[in-house]
């Protein structure tokens, strides 16, 4: 009786929570690097993953809830993505389940982002002056803890500190000197999530709310900013149980988000990953919303040897007026 009240209020919460900010648009948030999609199976499938079950590590970077009935001891994930204007993120996670997971699990995260080298410039009643090389970044580092709290209903949340360095900033000048500060926005960032089997074959339902924050302030009260806030619902099914497939040989994942986003119209994503011999992975993604891609396309090779898994990710999504981005992911269980 305590686990579906609990159940009924985690998925009433999560959607009042929603609807509280789905009508408010604000065009613009701060900190975007936290809306970035960071493991490369998530992005082959067009970030349709909401509902996708046992992600081990890889779910620190999707519904936190996905991480609840890991199998293995400990699962670690590591990737590199070259996005665009030469930004590199680099990112890292590892998940723990003593006890067969009978007391939930636990996980750890990092992202850290460089944007390469700026020249700042200053102008002034000559024209502009180099003012030297500045190098802007940021990072966070989470917490995940997630639990199944029975068999088909599991939950999660997320706790980061995220912090964007934007090196020094130009405030005050005078006929002698420039006045310097250094921006650092940063703030504590919570993520929360639901994952159902809904009993019906391989049928998952799962709603999540990532990058939930206070607002953030620079300067002067009217240069608060928000963070990325995003609701995801997602559905996920798997093609073999309808066509009576032998999943061990053939496996077609199906996953379909709907997305509200803070600063935009919401969006629909929609993913299929194609996987047989239980090894080898095809995927591939559409995404409604977006300005400047809309499909994306991933390959995948995961491999059990003597109790020690290992997994190999790529995804490739071609850009319209930037370069192409790649992602990277390497996967580690045991």
């Amino acid at each position: 009786m305590k686990i579906k009240i609990l159940t009924t209020v985690s998925i009433v919460a999560l959607f009042l929570t929603s609807s509280g900010f789905a009508q408010k648009k604000l065009a613009q948030t701060g900190m975007k690097f936290l809306q970035v999609s960071l493991d490369a199976k998530m992005a082959g499938m067009g970030d349709a993953t909401t509902a996708l079950d046992n992600l081990g590590a890889n779910g620190l970077f999707s519904n936190p809830a996905s991480i609840a009935r890991q199998t293995n001891f400990v699962d670690a994930t590591s990737g590199q993505i070259s996005w665009i204007a030469d930004i590199k993120y680099y990112t890292g996670g590892v998940t723990f389940a003593p006890e067969n997971g009978n007391y939930g699990v636990l996980g750890f995260s990092f992202l850290y982002v460089n944007y390469g080298d700026f020249i700042g410039t200053l102008r002034n009643n000559q024209g502009y002056v180099e003012t030297g090389i500045f190098n802007p970044n940021a990072y966070a580092f989470g917490l995940t803890y997630g639990k199944a709290l029975n068999d088909k209903f599991s939950i999660g949340g997320s706790i980061k500190y995220a912090l964007q360095n934007l090196t020094s900033g130009i405030v005050n000048i005078t006929e002698t000197e420039l006045t310097k500060t250094n921006y650092k926005p940063n703030s504590l960032v919570f993520d929360f999530g639901v994952l159902y089997h809904t009993g019906i074959q391989s049928l998952d339902f799962a709603a999540s709310i990532k990058n939930f924050s206070k607002d953030i302030q620079l300067e002067r009260e009217q240069e608060k900013f928000q963070l990325p806030l995003t609701f995801r619902v997602g559905f996920a099914y798997n093609l073999s149980d309808m066509l009576k497939l032998d999943k061990n040989e053939y496996s077609i994942q199906l996953a379909f988000d709907s997305v509200v986003p803070r600063d935009n119209v919401e969006e629909v994503d929609l993913g299929a990953e194609f996987k047989f011999m239980n090894s080898f992975a095809l995927r591939g993604g559409y995404l409604s919303g977006k300005d400047e891609y809309s499909v994306t396309a991933g390959i995948g090779f995961n491999k059990t040897i003597e109790g020690f898994n290992i997994g190999l990710d790529y995804a490739y999504i071609p850009w319209t007026t930037f370069s192409d981005v790649h992602k990277f992911s390497i996967h580690f269980g045991i």
